[in-house]
């Protein structure tokens, strides 16, 4: 985000889709024995460049963070080479750049405990602010 410094833009989380263990085997990915079974929340958001230089839209999504009904917060899914297919959320170009007064629709991949669902997407602000939190209707 370096070369974006002093940039502003706007996150908006719209919609909020819990996936399946099947979802989990047809996307390519590996089972990881000590996570325990795993299943994916897709989560759309609209990202929108407010002011200042161009940003890439990876650097707008970084902060997002699906929180579980336990408590547990986890990160988005990082998908290296294409090595995992979500037939509903596409994959989308973090190197594109967008304009002040841009937007982007994307979709992010998330996975969380089997058994668990997301109560809601937050918004990470650093260490010293809360974070912002989206609370997720089932």
């Amino acid at each position: 985000m370096q070369d974006s410094a002093g940039a502003t833009y706007r996150v908006t989380p719209t919609k909020v889709v819990t996936g399946t263990a099947a979802d989990v085997d047809n996307s390519g990915l590996e089972r990881d024995a000590k996570e325990g079974p795993q299943i994916p929340v897709f989560v759309w958001s609209t990202l929108t460049h407010e002011g200042g230089k161009a940003m890439r839209v990876g650097d707008m999504d970084d902060d997002l963070v699906i929180k579980t009904s336990s408590g547990q917060r986890t990160r988005a899914l990082i998908v290296l080479l294409g090595q995992a297919k979500w037939p509903n959320c596409p994959a989308f170009d973090s190197d594109k750049k967008l304009a002040a007064g841009r937007s982007e629709r994307i979709c992010t991949a998330f996975l969380i405990p089997e058994g668990q669902r997301a109560s809601a997407v937050e918004l990470t602000q650093g260490y010293y602010k809360e974070p912002l939190e989206w609370p997720v209707k089932s």
